[in-house]
């Protein structure tokens, strides 16, 4: 299994460079790669689950730290899970206007990166959990793998090496690699697709919840 100090070496032995200045500048080069696979990337290995409190007379949640995007908030009311469904602010707004009234969430909206708004207002407070998408813990010589070396390092040591050729000024080489990553991404997102399907159903929509219709069914 791959690690952070393969990758080093892997980036140094493909640049054939071992100059400090370029390998002190390799941290750069993998946080500039992983940056790009969390945007790049729609998969469950970089979903996680974080339980929140959905506190009485408060429409505002603080979102977990480091949320990049949103795939479900959920809360327990008399023992049942309750999917609430995601509106814009706008209708938020319109459809509670009154923030003070309480009932039971039905909705919820994004207000900033940081924060969502839920409607109605809390009656009471509610266990929840936001499902979303985070990057994962970034790769250090003191954090050696995380989900990209586990799962996707070829991906990750071509984004890697576009850094380096940017960093080297060999524009034309960085092509080379652009062109390789975007044939890897490729595969990974298949992959990903493949994830969302059993050999029963069709492909669920990344945009929303597991599709319900059964291949070839009536």
């Amino acid at each position: 299994m791959a690690n952070y100090n393969d990758l080093v070496n892997d980036i140094i032995s493909a640049c054939e460079n071992d100059a400090s200045e370029f390998i002190s500048y390799i941290p750069n080069m993998v946080n500039r790669a992983e940056e790009r696979l969390v945007k790049d990337l729609d998969d469950y290995g970089l979903v996680v689950y974080t339980s929140v409190a959905v506190s009485s007379g408060n429409n505002l949640v603080t979102l977990p730290s480091g949320t990049r995007v949103i795939k479900n908030v959920n809360i327990v009311s008399n023992s049942s899970k309750i999917n609430l469904l995601m509106r814009t602010d706008e209708f938020i707004n319109d459809y509670w206007p009154v923030s003070a009234s309480t009932a039971e969430p039905k909705y919820y909206a994004r207000r900033n990166n940081t924060t969502i708004l839920v409607a109605p207002t809390p009656a009471s407070t509610y266990d929840g959990t936001v499902v979303n998408v985070v990057r994962p813990t970034t790769l250090t010589s003191a954090t050696q793998t995380n989900y990209f070396t586990d799962f996707c390092y070829d991906l990750l040591f071509n984004a890697s090496m576009i850094e380096a050729m940017m960093f080297q000024k060999d524009y034309q080489v960085s092509q080379f690699f652009e062109t390789r990553y975007a044939s890897l991404l490729e595969l990974q997102r298949n992959q990903a697709r493949r994830t969302r399907r059993d050999d029963m159903q069709t492909p669920a929509s990344p945009a929303g919840a597991d599709n319900p219709f059964i291949a070839n069914s009536n």
